[in-house]
């Protein structure tokens, strides 16, 4: 299935959404975002945006954010660089992330995670974060975010940080799912056509 989607494609979750056919391949995601996400985004303790098409109120994709702190020790020697030597520091937690089989190899994950580092980047611009921790569930999300240079945290196993930084360009044409990623962590540029 071939998708033409736009960023307003992506919002809070709500009741209408159709969250039960959502299959990741992923039992311990299918579940969350089942049975929990609601009441998470109710008692305010992750925020899930989801990705739909406009005709339908199928979740195709989803992820999840919410306020964390970092213990400075665990943060990668060079993210540390120019950090006050504070205890711990704040961070925007990118708790989930993923997307339906049905809709997968189709560069949805990517445009989740610009989603949520736009979020977080906008959101950092009231309440300070200064990076974004993600927490990969298994091997190939990992994989998925080291692609995009995020750094593993040095005392917790499938914990990967990015620093926030003031330039997050996306650019969403209408017919692409999106046809640049431009992050600037060290000037990484990561093309998608």
């Amino acid at each position: 299935m071939a998708l033409s989607l736009v960023p307003e494609h992506i919002g809070p979750l709500e009741k209408a959404h159709d969250r039960k056919s959502f299959d990741c391949g992923n039992d311990e995601m299918n579940h969350y975002l089942r049975v929990q996400a609601r009441q998470d985004a109710a008692k305010r303790v992750a925020a899930p945006f989801v990705l739909t098409q406009s005709d339908s109120p199928a979740v195709l994709g989803f992820h999840t954010l919410s306020s964390s702190i970092i213990p400075v020790d665990e943060l990668p020697p060079d993210l540390m660089k120019h950090l006050p030597r504070y205890g711990q520091l704040p961070v925007t937690l990118l708790g989930r992330l993923a997307v339906d089989r049905s809709v997968s190899g189709q560069g949805l994950g990517e445009f989740l995670l610009v989603d949520a580092l736009r979020r977080s980047l906008e959101a950092a611009q009231q309440i300070a974060a200064m990076a974004v921790i993600v927490e990969a569930k298994d091997q190939r999300a990992e994989s998925f975010y080291r692609h995009f240079d995020f750094q593993p945290l040095s005392k917790a196993r499938g914990r990967l940080s990015t620093e926030i930084q003031r330039r997050l360009i996306t650019d969403y044409p209408e017919n692409r799912v999106f046809e640049y990623l431009v992050y600037d962590v060290r000037r990484v540029y990561i093309q998608k056509s």
